[in-house]
């Protein structure tokens, strides 16, 4: 079984991943299983393409092992595609999930909810330490609601309603959102590729 490193620290991360990757002949383990607890990657990439291959690339130089890394967040078109690579630290560098859901509702009081429209945006990078790389990216359009639904998920789900189910993340349950959020849908992505590279060793 092939072994990659999470370049996160988010057990929530870790586990959608495992999750959706599953069927793959791969073990996914975190940071602290590969002795990296203590690690800390400034993130200063202006896209989530830099800040992901950034994160996997040095976990990888630090393990000399295979590491895959997740860069994501939330771009509202009505703040100019904000908070986006800055969504986990939207209010400040120690930022809670609450802090970030409280700044994004102010900044669209009195919205209506035609113009509260986004999406959901993850690139997943791969760096092998034979000097591959790898990166896809998935999204999935949405509205930010006027107030926070649910008790699922984590970061902006309670706020990100899915029109389809006129549900946020937070009320769908973790069976519905692996299958069509922007992470399932670059693993998903990742998968196929990562197949193939399986089958041509």
């Amino acid at each position: 079984m092939k072994r990659m490193i999470l370049a996160s620290q988010n057990k929530h991360k870790l586990e959608e991943v495992r999750n959706i990757l599953k069927d793959l002949d791969i073990e996914i383990v975190s940071m602290d299983e590969a002795g990296l607890g203590d690690l800390k990657i400034e993130e200063d990439g202006e896209t989530f393409e830099e800040n992901s291959m950034k994160k996997a690339t040095v976990v990888m130089e630090k393990t000399g092992q295979t590491a895959i890394a997740d860069d994501s967040g939330l771009e509202v078109d009505y703040l100019n595609g904000s908070p986006g690579v800055y969504s986990a630290r939207f209010s400040g560098e120690d930022a809670t999930d609450d802090d970030n859901n409280k700044k994004l509702l102010s900044l669209l009081k009195d919205v209506p909810v035609k113009e509260r429209t986004g999406r959901f945006v993850s690139v997943i990078s791969v760096a092998f330490p034979d000097g591959r790389r790898l990166s896809v990216r998935g999204e999935c359009e949405g509205i930010v609601g006027f107030e926070e639904k649910g008790t699922g998920g984590f970061g902006y789900d309670p706020l990100f309603i899915v029109p389809k189910y006129n549900k946020t993340f937070a009320q769908l349950g973790g069976e519905i959102k692996n299958k069509i959020s922007h992470r399932a849908r670059a693993l998903d992505k990742l998968r196929k590729e990562l197949k193939d590279m399986l089958e041509d060793q």
